[in-house]
């Protein structure tokens, strides 16, 4: 036996004692110290044929997904409860099992189906008890069903060969860990896995049931009634609210839902890209924050259509709402626009880099209007990754590119997911007359040689109803990442700094193929944080805006603060080369930080217009690499060019000589350094609310 297992089984042997929860509320047979029966029935669902893949957030909203882990040896999943006292009990033996096995290519994770619990208060309990393995949060129990869970501290050892539970069970034979202790214990799941990478997945123990802490599953009691979901009451309605804007002819849905027959023959891909949280591509997790015209499925909506596909995705009675209506994109989804700008045509190779396009349109305007609302009407989506646009004050020479150092106001911007701009109620963007609009333009050759033509539609107020309230806009930007090869989770740190009191509209985050995961929070001047946004899986193929339910108010002084991580690891299925450090950069092979901000001041309106952009860019440097939050730079946080420059006048620009650099010396170093650079002035070269340059 060796070393690793014989400290297993001695964190096994030495568990205090604890109340045992089993099913009639009565001792346990192994409270006695008695062996339980291999034949013991596990009173349960029975196991799938396999482990279908799914994706969810664990208590620190970090997204797992199963079959990213197709390279591991073997997964272990665990049931969890807070307030079992089963859980509690075995969790330092688990971790022992988990510390043994961890170099042998095994994943462990535990599974929180309770329908009580929530991400904050597991996070305390998990933290109180010394839970270090990710608590994956089934708040639709979705996944828990499937695995026919019934109670906490069952054990499933997963063969990522075949996605096919091996074993289910105990993770030892004294089940309820009560009792008097045991002189031997006989390590179920141990064994399980031993068997499994060696080659012989084959378990004796598997039917061993779990004396655990019941959880709650009231679906499952319903699972016979799941046959009677009505397509035409209540499946339909919710794929004409939630889906079908995308799913229709014309749009950007790869099939159009016209009728049950289509639905039907896509309804496994339908189950699949729900549990796996890619469809509705609306990646802000639920249990944070609330937000305008918010795209994702309710819980009671997940559940109907997954179990309604699980029980057959049966056609039953009632006329086909999808075929009674003839759906059909609209050619400007918003109404005609006021105004429509036709951008340059640009022939588009099919193969190959395409440097960015900074094409411009004369602005025909001959007095300025308020802009309420923007889109675009895209010519070739395969090949658009986006388009940026600002105001130019002067028409560009001929030959000559709008480049983003010159705009103004910003017009709008599309990406894949976010085709339009919405300006609040009574808050609007100036566009002058005359000058020009410019844009970026970012296109990506696909296979085929395409002229790719779009439009940008603008929508104003109207003379009588000009808005009294400005728009403005900023970035979270932090163009020093440094991503180590094969990390798989590098987190990076960004902030900016209000200076003065402001309103918060929206977020808009923004990164590359390695992109993993993203949040924002405040820090309010007296120290206190508040998470804003939780993106547990971020998607780059869906970008779009999150806009607040009601906008923040953030005071004087306070951050708002931007969290990514990163994945350039073999798991990620996106990524160009593991081996290579990333640093920033515009295509999308490299990466980027990058979270667009909304916002106005508060002591601003249409009259009185006010600038503290030279005021929010003073910090802005210091707010790119101070990863600790502290309101200075250390030597130890200078990366980048940036970096290397600071590291190089060190003596020079630390004048109170404390070994760091705080906001005043800051302010003089960007000075020395000039201005223009990315992340130096980017509120005024930046459009709101889109993402800055990224590839495709």
């Amino acid at each position: 036996m060796n070393a690793a297992r014989i400290s297993v089984l001695a964190a096994l042997g030495s568990s205090a004692l604890l109340f045992g929860c089993t099913t009639d509320g009565a001792p346990s047979a192994l409270a006695s110290g008695e062996a339980a029966s291999a034949t013991e029935s596990v009173v349960a669902a029975a196991l799938p044929a396999q482990v279908d893949n799914f994706m969810l957030s664990d208590a620190d909203f970090m997204g797992h997904e199963l079959y990213r882990m197709a390279d591991a040896k073997a997964i272990v999943i665990v049931s969890h409860m807070n307030g079992c006292p089963i859980v509690r009990s075995m969790t330092p033996a688990l971790k022992q099992l988990r510390d043994a096995y961890k170099d042998k290519g095994v994943e462990f994770l535990m599974l929180n189906s309770a329908l009580q619990d929530n991400h904050a208060a597991v996070k305390a309990e998990t933290a109180e008890f010394g839970l270090d393995i990710p608590v994956l949060m089934d708040s639709n129990q979705l996944v828990g069903e499937q695995l026919g869970v019934t109670r906490t501290a069952e054990v499933f050892v997963i063969d990522p060969k075949t996605w096919k539970v091996i074993y289910r069970g105990p993770l030892d034979d004294r089940i309820d860990y009560g009792g008097a202790q045991k002189a031997k214990v006989t390590p179920f799941a141990a064994n399980a896995l031993d068997g499994l990478l060696a080659g012989k997945p084959t378990v004796q123990h598997a039917s061993l049931s779990t004396k655990g802490c019941l959880i709650d599953f009231p679906e499952r009691a319903k699972k016979a009634q799941h046959a009677q979901i009505s397509y035409a009451r209540d499946v339909a309605p919710i794929l004409e609210a939630k889906c079908v804007g995308c799913h229709q002819p014309g749009s950007i849905g790869p099939f159009a839902m016209t009728s049950y027959e289509m639905v039907k023959g896509f309804s496994p891909m339908i189950r699949e890209v729900i549990r796996t949280d890619r469809m509705p591509p609306w990646n802000a997790d639920p249990h944070v924050s609330k937000f305008a015209d918010d795209k994702s499925l309710t819980k009671a909506e997940i559940k109907t259509l997954v179990h309604w596909i699980e029980a057959g995705a049966q056609r039953g009675d009632g006329p086909d709402p999808l075929a009674m209506t003839r759906h059909q994109a609209a050619e400007w989804p918003l109404g005609k626009p006021d105004l429509i700008l036709d951008i340059p045509a640009y022939k588009i190779p099919a193969s190959g880099v395409v440097e960015y396009q900074r094409p411009f349109v004369a602005n025909p305007l001959t007095e300025g209007k308020w802009i309420k609302a923007s889109t675009y009407k895209i010519g070739a989506r395969q090949a658009v990754h986006h388009y940026l646009s600002g105001y130019l004050k002067d028409v560009p020479a001929p030959g000559a590119q709008a480049n983003e150092s010159r705009w103004g106001a910003g017009v709008g911007g599309y990406a894949v997911g976010a085709e339009s701009t919405f300006w609040p109620k009574n808050v609007g963007t100036y566009l002058p007359p005359g000058g020009a609009v410019g844009f970026q333009a970012h296109y990506t050759p696909y296979g085929k040689e395409v002229t790719e033509k779009s439009q940008i539609g603008l929508y104003f107020y109207k003379d009588n109803e000009k808005p009294d309230l400005m728009m403005r806009s900023t970035v979270v930007v932090d163009n020093s990442i440094v991503i180590p090869p094969g990390a798989a989770r590098h987190k990076e740190t960004a902030y900016v700094e209000f200076p003065k009191e402001a309103l918060l509209y929206s977020a808009f985050p923004h990164a590359h193929y390695r992109g993993y995961a993203s949040d924002l929070w405040i820090e309010y001047p007296n120290g206190e944080k508040k998470l804003l946004l939780a993106m547990p899986r971020y998607d780059f193929n869906w970008q779009r805006e999150y806009t607040f339910a009601e906008p923040l108010k953030v005071p004087a002084g306070s951050k708002v603060i931007a969290h990514y991580w990163y994945d350039n690891s073999k798991r990620n299925p996106a990524n160009p080369d593991p081996s290579k450090e990333i640093v920033w950069g515009d295509q999308s092979w490299e990466e980027m930080f990058y979270t667009a901000l909304r916002f106005r001041w508060t002591d601003e309106t249409a009259v009185k217009q006010v600038n503290y952009d030279e005021l929010m860019n003073q910090t802005r440097m210091v707010g790119m690499m101070d990863d600790n939050i502290d309101g200075k730079l250390q030597k130890a946080e200078l990366r980048g060019r940036a970096g290397e420059m600071l590291g190089k006048y060190w003596a020079m620009l630390d004048k109170n000589a404390d070994a760091s650099l705080d906001k005043t010396e800051m302010a003089a170093a960007q000075a020395m350094m000039g201005r223009g650079r990315r992340g130096g002035s980017e509120n005024a070269a930046m459009p709101p609310a889109q993402p800055n340059p990224g590839g495709r």
